[in-house]
């Protein structure tokens, strides 16, 4: 026993204690964080929890969060010179959002993300969005509805939206740099903006309106060449390339009836396959759609008890499907001239050699690539009746 109490105490003497331990009352915790370009210096904007107005007691009706914001030659040298306002030292470790903003995009954001990925406090899941038309500063400095913290309502309005919408998709640090280093794959981001009236967002008086005066919205997505952003796709391009790249969930579209009127269509499970070939000498690529989905609305005079009209709805489905996939193909490849879509990751799968010959001018190829697009649509229910009863309405 004797023995046993001795060895415990000599192998104490080499276990280190919690020597880096910081009290949580040390520190200034930030779940969202802004950079942007002014003039010569990275400007860094900090969104920090205010704990006192997010305890059990309640507090004093003050913002659950402030801003603190500092300029450097460097983002890292911005970050430390926080302290100078902040009383407590800025924690990353809980960072959720990150927010670019256009201008410094425009330039390039490899030397912002450095530090991030560098950063041993910080994990790598956090989101980056890019602020379009205006400042990452301006975004973070809004106050949200619902979610006490700004910094929640962008992520769970990012997470929600990507689920049941297919327009935006959100993008963590670690898919971001495996974007940036890929020799067959560009970037992109989701954009986020303002709308209605900034001089108000920021205060408490946005928050007690029914309608606030500023929201936060996500918008589309910023296209990226190497690390430069260089341009942005419309809603129906953005919904393209995520049927393209297989991001879509769930989501809805809007068709057209057999004569006139409209029907919604509810996607319920979407899978998209990117094959890529050499073709006589040159590069192919096949993107092949499978889609199954449930008729959700229909505005239209139509008999859905009749097969021959679920299969007219379906190939309409099919052929609106395929235009949006195209059309935002070729405006990538005229308007950008980067694979966003990872086109050249597919032909180095099928065929490395072939790719080693052609990955230095793979822009040029790109813009000249020839891509077949299949969709097959599967409706399975049309809900809980068949026919809508705007018929029976109209026929009074």
């Amino acid at each position: 026993m004797k023995k046993c109490m001795f060895g415990l105490l000599i192998l104490s003497l080499f276990l280190s204690g919690c020597w880096d331990r910081r009290e949580l009352n040390e520190l200034a915790i930030t779940m969202a964080i802004g950079i942007d370009k002014v003039e010569d210096e990275y400007q860094v904007t900090t969104q920090v929890i205010v704990p006192s107005e997010l305890s059990m007691k309640g507090g004093l009706g003050r913002s659950p969060v402030t801003l603190f914001q500092a300029k450097g030659d460097t983002v890292y040298e911005a970050i430390r010179k926080l302290t100078r306002d902040s009383p407590r030292k800025i924690y990353p470790g809980h960072l959720r959002m990150l927010v670019i903003g256009e201008e410094l995009a425009k330039e390039g954001i490899a030397d912002s993300l450095e530090l991030m990925f560098r950063d041993r406090e910080l994990r790598y899941d956090f989101y980056i969005a890019i602020a379009k038309d205006m400042t990452a500063a301006e975004i973070l400095n809004v106050t949200t509805t619902i979610e006490a913290i700004p910094a929640n309502k962008m992520i769970n309005a990012l997470e929600t939206s990507e689920k049941a919408f297919a327009s935006t998709s959100g993008v963590t640090l670690d898919d971001l740099v495996a974007d940036l280093v890929s020799d067959g794959k560009e970037a992109v981001l989701t954009g986020i903006f303002v709308t209605g009236d900034q001089e108000i967002g920021p205060s408490k008086q946005n928050v007690e309106s029914i309608t606030p005066s500023a929201r936060i919205r996500y918008d589309n997505f910023a296209v990226f060449k190497k690390d430069k952003l260089v341009g942005w796709l419309t809603e129906r391009e953005s919904r393209g390339y995520n049927d393209i790249t297989n991001k879509v969930k769930t989501t809805v579209n809007t068709i057209s009836c057999p004569k006139e009127g409209k029907a919604t269509i509810e996607v319920i499970k979407f899978n998209s396959d990117v094959k890529g070939k050499i073709n006589k000498g040159k590069a192919e690529v096949d993107v092949n759609i499978k889609v199954k989905g449930n008729v959700g609305e229909v505005e239209c005079e139509i008999d859905l008890t009749k097969p021959e009209t679920i299969d007219q709805l379906e190939k309409i489905y099919e052929k609106d499907l395929k235009e949006i996939i195209s059309d935002t193909i070729n405006t990538v490849q005229n308007k950008y001239e980067t694979d966003i879509f990872g086109f050249g990751e597919a032909i180095h799968r099928s065929n490395p050699k072939e790719w080693n010959k052609m990955k230095e001018n793979w822009d040029e190829e790109f813009s000249n690539l020839t891509v077949n697009v299949k969709v097959v649509m599967e409706l399975q229910h049309t809900g809980t009746i068949t026919n809508s009863f705007l018929e029976e309405i109209k026929d009074k």
